[in-house]
């Protein structure tokens, strides 16, 4: 099997990412900017990096540091940060897997990104446009690389269990929630089938529950 390296990885859909191929099996690294802070990630992860995303050299030096057969798995976000990871730190990542010939990336950004926008409410746009915006830029790199790409659109977070009724689509409009343990499911089923290479899709969850509900 294949290393996986999440980047994002100490907290949110990271560490659920992380979590979800560690119980699989698989030997995962996290990259995070503080790894201290999450012991769930230390004890999932072979290994962790510390890295600033929007500082290109630190980007540089983990990617060199990567096993030559990773695959590597981005959540990386940072709504209403000073200086927003999505786009740049994503920039970073994409020119460095390539320098090295890390060639399979798998982006997770959000509904909304890219063509989703037209999809996307006012209301939406008024409080995380800027972020999907950031995030859109990233898959518009990533698209123009040489990288095995596949890109995920998940539709709201939540946790909870995975409940195996995640919905793949594409290109069509999608509204919904779905759990960061169901999206790490469809984030392996995806990684392994040769035909997501090159694809975007989104992904909601029929039977997603808010917790307490």
């Amino acid at each position: 099997m294949n290393p996986i390296v999440v980047w994002g990885a100490s907290s949110g859909l990271g560490l659920a990412i992380v979590e979800y191929f560690s119980q699989a099996g698989f030997e995962v690294i996290g990259v995070a900017r503080n790894p201290d802070k999450s012991p769930e990630l230390k004890a999932a992860c072979k290994a962790t990096h510390i890295c600033d995303a929007t500082d290109q050299q630190q980007v540089e030096a983990v990617v060199n540091a990567l096993p030559n057969d990773a695959w590597v798995i981005s959540t990386m976000g940072s709504f209403r940060a000073p200086v927003p990871v999505d786009y740049i730190g994503h920039r970073y990542l994409i020119d460095a897997l390539q320098e090295k010939n890390l060639m399979r990336f798998f982006l997770v950004t959000s509904l909304g990104c890219g063509d989703s926008w037209q999809f996307l409410s006012e209301r939406a746009r008024q409080g995380f446009g800027d972020a999907v915006r950031e995030k859109s830029l990233a898959e518009a790199w990533l698209q123009s690389s040489d990288l095995d790409y596949t890109i995920l659109r998940p539709g709201g977070l939540v946790n909870g269990p995975m409940t195996e009724s995640g919905e793949l689509s594409q290109g069509i409009e999608v509204h919904g929630i779905i759990h960061r343990s169901e999206v790490a499911r469809l984030v392996h089923q995806l990684l392994d089938s040769p035909d997501s290479v090159g694809q975007v899709y989104a992904c909601v969850d029929k039977q997603a529950v808010v917790a307490g509900k």
